[in-house]
């Protein structure tokens, strides 16, 4: 009896252990949050030279399960993009997720917004290979000579609400804490 008491601790150490780590590698929405505010800061300061900080994939903007990513909404195009060099240039208007949605229309009108907002469609997530629902929350960069850009940045999450993000947004979105980087 003592060893199946034993056995069955040990499963649920592991097994809890196993889940806090996974907990550890997903990307919070508050660290989105920070994370574009960080970004759109860095872009204003460095102008459209940033770009390649963005593009990197062993950079700071890739973190976790998660990637800052910058898109013109004027011009139609990603500029910035770490796990999708692919779309780098590209028209991005007419891309859809799997139900159909029009990702970057919707981003853009998130993010011109004045603290911002957040779109939910699917996507894959990286080092998944599958599709995923994920939330982004997109915020327009002034940038000198550039206008247009959106930074974004997004979590993969079944049971968050825009609703919810947009109140914890409130609190989050003050483009006066996030320095540069």
């Amino acid at each position: 009896m003592r060893f199946l008491q034993s056995c069955a601790l040990a499963l649920v150490v592991s097994t809890g252990s196993g889940l806090a780590s996974a907990a550890d590698e997903a990307a919070t929405s508050q660290e989105v949050v920070t994370k574009v505010w960080s970004a759109t800061k860095f872009l204003q300061d460095k102008g459209v030279s940033g770009f390649a900080s963005l593009n990197s994939k062993d950079g700071i903007w890739v973190w976790k399960d998660s990637y800052v990513f910058a898109f013109d909404c004027r011009l139609d195009k990603m500029v910035a993009h770490p796990m999708r060099p692919d779309l780098v240039g590209r028209s991005i208007m007419q891309i859809t997720d799997n139900n159909g949605k029009f990702i970057f229309k919707e981003l853009c009108k998130a993010g011109a917004q004045p603290r911002g907002g957040w779109v939910d469609y699917v996507w894959t997530k990286p080092g998944d290979g599958k599709a995923s629902r994920k939330l982004s929350y997109a915020v327009t960069a002034d940038i000198a000579f550039s206008t247009g850009i959106h930074v974004a940045a997004g979590v993969y999450d079944d049971k968050l609400t825009v609703p919810e993000l947009v109140k914890l947004t409130e609190q989050l979105a003050d483009p006066a804490k996030y320095p540069s980087h």
